[in-house]
């Protein structure tokens, strides 16, 4: 007897035998997993979701993570300086001190010059002047509360105590008003008022170039926005003490840790919401492979009463779970993007970057988490005895 396949081709019965024993199973595997998938459509569906939200949910706190410590950290440079480098009494900031300090600490520091002196007004009294980049401080001082900024020469902008002492005519009227530093005068416009609450609002800040004209004086302070970890801007501090032997350089503390706090609490909060995603998620997966197992009793029993062994119904189950998580990962990666990239927009006014370097991870963790889950109704899978399910006991 011999098996014809195609015309001019005959196969013995011996040949037929061993070319089935060989044929792969994957496609009776696949429809096997399929028809489990569509007979139980609502537990599938409802374990899917579960996987699902929680692939989004780890997805979106992964792309936010990156983003939002960086924004956050451009959000605190807003509030000021978080590093000062000051001269050493007695002794002055070297000429290349501002170049130094911004190659030591990236192009995309923010360094402001400060010099001081001490002038007396036409009626002598003391107030202290300030020489600085106005372009420079503007931007590295949002927080300041500031009418107008010095656009001219000789315009100056007056702290609100130190209109007072300059004359009541300086803020409203922009009369001119005289200040003398060592037997020499200069001519000055109020431009705008500046008020913050604190010791700026007794100084009078003049452009750098006119003020050391005016004066002499060399910048002796520096205020830096410096960007990264505290642990980069604490190696940076070490380098620049190297650099600037002539200089004291010191972090501000309430700016340094607060950020540092901020940096911190928020990272634990994106932990923990994700934890408690991905665990209410596991449980929810956990309960409908056990209403699963339940519901396949009779499917399994017959499996075994077949000759499938306790590997093979185990490894099958364990499939199922697997491919739960893997299409869980693919959607919900999707949908976590779109929802860190919406969170950025309404909170940040800024984009986040889709990093799809976290797929992996995602994929591997929602596999992880669907194997897990498995693990119960696999030991309840085993004590399924085809003898007594199949009397209907």
């Amino acid at each position: 007897m011999t098996t014809s396949t195609t015309p001019g081709t005959l196969l013995t019965p011996l040949q037929v035998a061993n070319r089935r024993a060989h044929a792969p199973h994957t496609s009776m595997f696949m429809r096997m997993l399929l028809r489990a998938a569509v007979l139980r459509r609502r537990r599938a569906a409802s374990a899917l979701l579960a996987m699902i939200v929680a692939a989004a949910v780890a997805t979106a706190m992964m792309n936010l993570y990156v983003d939002v410590q960086a924004k956050l950290r451009t959000e605190f440079r807003n509030y000021g300086a978080n590093l000062v480098v000051v001269a050493k009494e007695g002794q002055a900031l070297p000429a290349d001190a501002l170049s130094t300090v911004e190659s030591v600490l990236g192009a995309k520091t923010l360094a402001v010059p400060f010099s001081y002196a001490v002038a007396r007004t036409n009626d002598g009294q003391s107030v202290v002047v300030v020489g600085t980049d106005f372009a420079r401080a503007h931007q590295l001082n949002h927080w300041w509360k500031v009418s107008r900024w010095p656009d001219a020469p000789n315009q100056a902008l007056i702290g609100m105590r130190a209109a007072a002492v300059v004359g009541p005519g300086a803020s409203p009227s922009r009369q001119p008003f005289a200040l003398t530093f060592q037997g020499k005068a200069i001519q000055l416009v109020p431009a705008g008022m500046l008020q913050t609450g604190a010791g700026e609002d007794s100084r009078i800040y003049l452009d750098q170039s006119e003020f050391q004209n005016w004066t002499g004086v060399a910048p002796s302070t520096i205020e830096v926005a410096a960007n990264g970890t505290a642990a980069d801007v604490d190696a940076s501090i070490r380098k620049l003490t190297q650099l600037l032997p002539n200089a004291d350089i010191r972090p501000v503390r309430q700016i340094m840790e607060g950020e540092a706090n901020v940096l911190n609490k928020t990272r634990a909060t994106l932990y923990a919401s994700a934890t408690l995603v991905v665990l209410t998620s596991a449980l929810c997966v956990l309960a409908t492979l056990i209403g699963w197992v339940f519901d396949r009793r009779r499917d399994f029993a017959i499996m075994k009463a077949l000759g499938a062994s306790e590997h093979l119904v185990n490894g099958f189950f364990a499939a199922e779970a697997a491919a739960l998580g893997v299409v869980g990962a693919i959607l919900g990666f999707f949908i976590g993007i779109a929802v860190a990239v919406w969170i950025g927009r309404v909170n940040f006014h800024a984009p986040v970057v889709p990093r799809f370097s976290v797929f992996p991870y995602i994929l591997a963790g929602s596999v992880a988490v669907a194997l897990l889950s498995a693990v119960l109704p696999i030991v309840l899978l085993r004590r399924v005895q085809p003898a007594i399910i199949l009397r209907g006991e």
